[in-house]
């Protein structure tokens, strides 16, 4: 138990930007809501490993698309201060001293300022929501809100259906180099979080097109 809990049990006190931010999704996006007027935002994290408990973020990149078009002015990539260093991940993302890096807090407020009540969309996006919300909780944060499109689930219910296993593909069939390259994506800047946001990011494009013609045309479709 942290002494944040212990302090105020299991309640911890929302920070002014937590309350903001869940004030957003009052009136939720309605599901007819054509998909050229939805605002995706690509997120990606580099970590010191894949401990979600023990580990922490070390970089935030994140790019938007709106009307199947990237927004290179919204790009966004953040280092952060963090206590501590993997040798393993180090290897991955290259990242040495984040010691000058974005205070927690701070990157908390520019973060949820920066997604709105937008999409949140990533690949394999799972462990990157569980990194961010344990960086919000000091601050009252219990879960992330928006609605989540996860591009590496998107592209096998496209490709194979809703219902395809993915332990009975090909090993490696739906990892992000491997899309990238069978949808004609060349792959760079790999393993930093804000190159991996703008490859995420052309992947949707190529998704939502095939979904369109797939008859798949609104939020309510594309979400559930």
């Amino acid at each position: 138990m942290d002494w944040l809990s212990r302090v105020f049990g299991n309640k911890i006190p929302k920070a002014v930007f937590i309350e903001e931010y869940e004030r957003l999704f009052e009136k939720p996006i309605p599901p007819m809501r054509p998909i050229s007027q939805l605002t995706f935002v690509l997120i990606d994290t580099e970590t010191t490993g894949l401990d979600h408990k023990k580990d922490f973020i070390i970089s935030f990149g994140a790019i938007k698309l709106k009307s199947y078009v990237l927004k290179i002015d919204t790009a966004l990539e953040i280092y952060l201060q963090t206590p501590l260093k993997r040798k393993e991940a180090i290897e991955v993302h290259e990242i040495l001293d984040t010691g000058n890096g974005m205070a927690i807090k701070e990157f908390g407020k520019q973060f949820l300022k920066y997604i709105g009540k937008d999409i949140i969309v990533g690949h394999h996006i799972g462990f990157d929501l569980l990194m961010l919300e344990k960086a919000l909780k000091p601050f009252g944060l219990k879960k992330l809100l928006n609605p989540v499109l996860d591009t590496q689930y998107l592209a096998m219910r496209l490709e194979k259906g809703p219902q395809f296993d993915l332990s009975l593909g090909k090993p490696g069939e739906y990892v992000l180099d491997s899309l990238c390259n069978r949808y004609g994506i060349e792959l760079d800047d790999r393993h930093t979080a804000a190159g991996d946001a703008f490859l995420t990011g052309q992947l949707l494009m190529k998704l939502l097109k095939l979904a369109e013609k797939k008859g798949i045309k609104d939020f309510g479709n594309l979400i559930r």
